[in-house]
């Protein structure tokens, strides 16, 4: 009752990359989401990330630094297309994963998200200063990954 088969497994797969909007690049790969969700889950549990276009905006505005997360199956797509251009601006590394729901259960909400901000420090309040670098290792990890996805693009 609760488990899916495999076929109904593998339909709700091709159904994500069927969904992948054309501006979608550089989308993460298998292991780089992994690894871009499972960073963005330690940044929920730590108060460092920001959820949401308008939360997102409003930060890179501000000046704040770190890695912007985007959902590659956003319909409709005019409501993300300015925020791969916002982060080019502000120099902020970007990715598009395959799934909303996928990027909206790292980020620990119900509801689906179109983006999410990974920052290094929270906006309010401190963390450990051990649980802050390994944050900061991770993020930078990513990050590199990122760019070397992009160079390999353009």
């Amino acid at each position: 009752m609760g488990s899916d088969s495999e076929a109904e497994k593998s339909q709700k797969k091709e159904k994500k990359v069927i969904a992948l909007a054309p501006i979608a690049k550089p989308l993460a790969g298998k292991k780089l989401c992994k690894r871009t969700l499972k960073l963005v889950r330690k940044a929920a549990e730590h108060k460092c990330l920001k959820r949401g276009v308008k939360e997102v905006v409003k930060s890179i505005r501000r000046g704040n630094k770190g890695l912007c997360v985007i959902a590659g199956n956003i319909s409709p797509i005019d409501v993300i297309t300015h925020v791969p251009i916002l982060c080019e601006e502000a120099e902020i590394p970007y990715v598009y994963v395959p799934s909303k729901e996928d990027l909206a259960s790292a980020g620990v909400t119900k509801r689906p998200t179109c983006c999410v901000l990974v920052l290094t420090k929270p906006t309010k309040g401190e963390i450990a200063q051990e649980e802050q670098e390994k944050l900061k290792s991770e993020h930078n990890q990513v990050a590199a990954d990122i760019s070397e996805l992009t160079s390999s693009l353009f």
